[in-house]
């Protein structure tokens, strides 16, 4: 087992980003964000407790404010705020949908798409034995469904301790409870190492191939934004055997950032002709009521003159 494929402890806390307002962190796979539970020692929150003792807040339950999710069994970016203000200004990146995430991950089988939208609609099961599982729309037990989108894109083919598997890029462009991997299943392939997912069968690789790869908040006044590597490589693993790359991870994260950059810049260009178009309705408003009042102001003397007669 490498250092890469070792379990995560108190030490091994990976920082990809630190400033005044935030840290980002490269989360362990199989560790807790937090918990109230006694005897979960090990968490991220422990993490940054241990090697940041002095930015933990005392006026908040675990110290520290994480900006989002992500699953226990999921590794990657994981941004925490520094302060009140800091972790409102990153919501609402989240709440806006202005933020950007993606995902590599290995699937399971050959994936014939290399790149397509997934879309379902992803609800909670009520099923008995699947608790705290999420399931698509139409299936048995599919409580309170929402529309949710995945964008995929095929990476690299190969096989994965002998069976064929399929390195990706995901774009959630929503955030349902284990969009990613509930998406993934519903096409026929399968996060590999996703236990819950596969039903337990899917127990024997070290970990869940599901690793939070980039991060990009457009914040003010700086934009934030990390990469967190690419874990699934042959030499930290030697069981995943790429045999065709289509592109690497690299340049599909670029292209992703230039369709972003673009529709940002076009957004850009439509709030300030809003801002350009309402500024011409105030000064037509503007002329209107002064036209108005030269009216008035002239009706006022004529009827002074008329009076007067």
């Amino acid at each position: 087992m490498t250092a890469a494929t070792e379990a995560a402890s108190l030490e091994n806390l990976r920082v990809l980003h630190q400033s005044d307002d935030f840290i980002v962190v490269d989360k362990h796979w199989d560790l807790r964000i937090d918990s109230k539970m006694w005897y979960e020692k090990n968490t991220v929150q422990a993490q940054l407790r241990h090697r940041f003792p002095l930015l933990a807040d005392p006026d908040t339950y675990y110290g520290f404010r994480f900006c989002h999710q992500l699953d226990f069994s999921t590794s990657g970016a994981l941004c925490v705020a520094l302060s009140k203000a800091a972790a409102g200004r990153a919501y609402r990146c989240f709440k806006d949908r202005t933020a950007t995430k993606a995902y590599i991950a290995l699937l399971r089988g050959w994936v014939e798409e290399e790149n397509r939208t997934i879309e379902f609609s992803i609800g909670k099961t009520s099923t008995e034995g699947k608790a705290h599982m999420m399931c698509i729309e139409g299936s048995d037990g599919c409580e309170n469904p929402k529309a949710c989108q995945t964008e995929l894109s095929v990476l690299e083919y190969g096989t994965y301790d002998g069976e064929p598997a399929t390195k990706v890029l995901l774009e959630p462009l929503t955030g349902r409870t284990h969009q990613l991997r509930v998406h993934c299943s519903a096409v026929g392939h399968p996060i590999v190492g996703d236990f819950t997912y596969s039903l337990g069968v899917d127990d024997a690789p070290y970990r869940m191939m599901l690793h939070a790869h980039l991060l990009r908040l457009p914040l003010e006044p700086h934009l934030l934004q990390v990469t967190a590597g690419d874990p699934f490589l042959p030499y930290v693993d030697p069981k995943w055997l790429p045999q065709r790359t289509l592109r690497t991870a690299e340049d599909a994260v670029e292209s992703l950032l230039d369709s972003v950059a673009a529709k940002e810049e076009q957004l850009e260009k439509e709030k300030k002709w809003k801002e350009a178009e309402e500024e011409r309705r105030k000064g037509k408003r503007k002329k209107k009521k002064a036209e108005s009042e030269e009216q008035q102001r002239l009706c006022q003397d004529w009827l002074s003159e008329w009076g007067g007669e």
